[in-house]
């Protein structure tokens, strides 16, 4: 059972009816996440401002975007997260097999998403912390500095919504990701 209100539109604090309005009208409804994030406006705000600085200045193509987001969701162990973006995931070209891979660990698939990935859920996993072998086979993969910083981001907003579905029991209002089993 969720610890906080799961708000709509309608009953939302005033603070945050325009961004919980807007997640809507992009998203096609509001869910469990966004209106229990609404419940403080600073929560919604932080997490909406997040994403309004990786859409304007993030590099990465939406597929990328959503594997990270799978590969931090499992690391993190959340349920929630992994359910939303196995369904954005395939939406942006990933088939149900490659998000099971992708949370798994095992994206050979694609050899160098899968360095990307390694660091990824090194800084999930390890509280920030890469070891050099595993940033330096990124680069060999073909990713720049550049893109190694810019993923601190991804990986940073990934963090804020898994913990905050932990921290408030955030309860699953769309179809689970398939068991890794």
């Amino acid at each position: 059972m969720p610890r906080v209100p799961v708000h709509t539109i309608g009953d939302a604090p005033q603070a945050a009816r325009d961004t919980l309005s807007g997640l809507a009208a992009r998203l096609g409804r509001v869910f469990n996440i966004h209106g229990e994030m609404a419940h403080a406006p600073v929560v919604l705000a932080v997490y909406a401002g997040m994403q309004a600085a990786i859409a304007e200045h993030g590099s990465f193509d939406a597929r990328t975007r959503e594997a990270i987001a799978l590969a931090v969701g499992a690391v993190d162990g959340c349920g929630y997260c992994q359910a939303a973006h196995t369904a954005s995931a395939r939406k942006a070209g990933l088939d149900l097999e490659q998000t099971i891979a992708i949370r798994a660990d095992r994206a050979e698939f694609d050899p160098k998403l899968g360095a990307l990935l390694a660091v990824a859920r090194q800084v999930a996993g390890q509280v920030g912390e890469v070891d050099d072998a595993t940033w330096k086979h990124a680069l060999e993969a073909g990713w720049t500095d550049t893109e190694l910083t810019e993923l601190f981001a991804h990986v940073a907003v990934n963090l804020y919504t898994n913990y905050f579905n932990h921290y408030v029991g955030t309860e699953l209002d769309l179809p689970p990701a398939p068991d890794l089993s």
